[in-house]
């Protein structure tokens, strides 16, 4: 989508040293808008130590600053890890010790991506910010509010990452690649000759090396082993764990218990320090509360509303009913049961390609008057 000659804005592009950001920044250059890239160093440590490839490390600066270089814009590096280190580490920690599975992207795409980059903008004298996500931003038909769909590009779709962002931010956000898939944006890196387009991408969290959150969390020093017991849904003591944010719903190896039947991960209860176990039946759960609501086309829901909900970001999507419960809550209850819901992380809510929003999930709750409870489920499997 092209601009007016008389209209060319000023746009800061968030560079993450990946070829999605740097096609991003090419293609504005080419609809003429006057681009300038910035990198936000994120992570405290000497991250040679960690992947090259990941945010802020070496070698993602490096590849930022030339593919800067190579397009003729303007280059920053912006020391923004004190931030990241309470807004974003924390949170994971703390939703972890709480007994949630959090999910820093959205958290680090709301407070930092794109809540301080439109700071750093506007220092700039820019009024737009633009990234490498695939999804879409359009404007509503009478232009009082912005509409956030998903990317073209069904296979990396990034909506179910941005279900937070607020009208504030999305009235001043550039999707470029919205509208292409990830062969179109190599493409667009290799014809400008671009280092990155060829660059293979990393799907785990980038500050986790290894996916390995257990040792993240103590090295950093921000979990330590605390033992509790593990128990059944009857609530008998099977074994011990070395703390609660080592576990995750659904979870099935390294409970370090035996049993005759399978056993799984159900519920995570920080108030008594306990892993509930139990068969992979009493996974199935179709009713939940979620919170810190943020809803996108509309300020609030004020009625039930028939939609398609992602309960995590690589989830097909289910039909469900939202029925809210006050400004910032509402009530899910999905039209098919779905295996390991887990509070803390983001449930988000489509109708075809338009994202309604979302929130963060709570807790499961019983369906009123046909669902069974974990020890009924768990005895009628003992008894076959």
């Amino acid at each position: 989508m092209s601009i007016d000659s008389d209209s060319k804005k000023r746009v800061v592009v968030g560079m993450s040293g990946g070829v999605d950001s740097s096609a991003a920044a090419a293609v504005l250059i080419e609809q003429g808008y006057d681009v300038i890239g910035i990198t936000l160093k994120l992570w405290p440590q000497d991250c040679v130590s960690r992947a090259e490839d990941k945010c802020c490390g070496p070698q993602a600066v490096m590849d930022a600053r030339s593919v800067s270089s190579k397009l003729k814009i303007p280059y920053y590096l912006v020391d923004e890890s004190e931030d990241f280190q309470s807004q974003v580490i924390q949170y994971f920690a703390d939703e972890y010790k709480a007994g949630r599975t959090p999910n820093p992207c959205v958290m680090c795409n709301e407070k930092l991506k794109f809540g301080t980059l439109i700071d750093r903008a506007r220092q700039l004298g820019a009024d737009l910010i633009a990234t490498g996500h695939y999804a879409r931003v359009h404007p509503n038909e009478d232009g009082s509010r912005m509409l956030l769909k998903r990317g073209l590009d069904g296979r990396k779709d990034q909506s179910y990452f941005l279900f937070s962002l607020r009208q504030e931010l999305l009235r001043h956000i550039l999707f470029p690649l919205g509208e292409l898939t990830k062969d179109d944006s190599r493409n667009v890196a290799r014809d400008c000759s671009l280092r990155t387009a060829d660059k293979e991408e990393s799907m785990e969290i980038c500050f986790v090396p290894d996916n390995d959150y257990k040792g993240f969390l103590t090295k950093a020093n921000l979990a330590e082993t605390h033992q509790g017991d593990i128990v059944d849904v009857n609530g008998t003591v099977l074994g011990k764990h070395d703390g609660i944010e080592f576990y995750t719903i659904g979870q099935r190896k390294g409970l370090g218990i035996s049993s005759p039947n399978p056993l799984y991960v159900l519920e995570l209860d920080a108030g008594k320090n306990q892993v509930l176990v139990g068969p992979v039946e009493a996974l199935d759960k179709q009713s939940f509360v979620m919170d810190r609501c943020n809803w996108i086309p509309f300020e609030n829901l004020d009625a039930p509303v028939r939609a398609v909900v992602k309960i995590r970001y690589n989830h097909p999507g289910c039909e469900a009913t939202i029925r809210p419960i006050d400004r910032y809550t509402a009530r899910v209850d999905l039209h098919t049961a779905q295996r390991a819901i887990t509070p803390g992380q983001a449930c988000v809510v489509y109708q075809d390609d338009l994202v309604l929003g979302g929130g963060w999930i709570r807790k499961t709750v019983a369906q009123e008057g046909n669902e069974k409870q974990p020890s009924e489920i768990a005895n009628e499997t003992l008894a076959k």
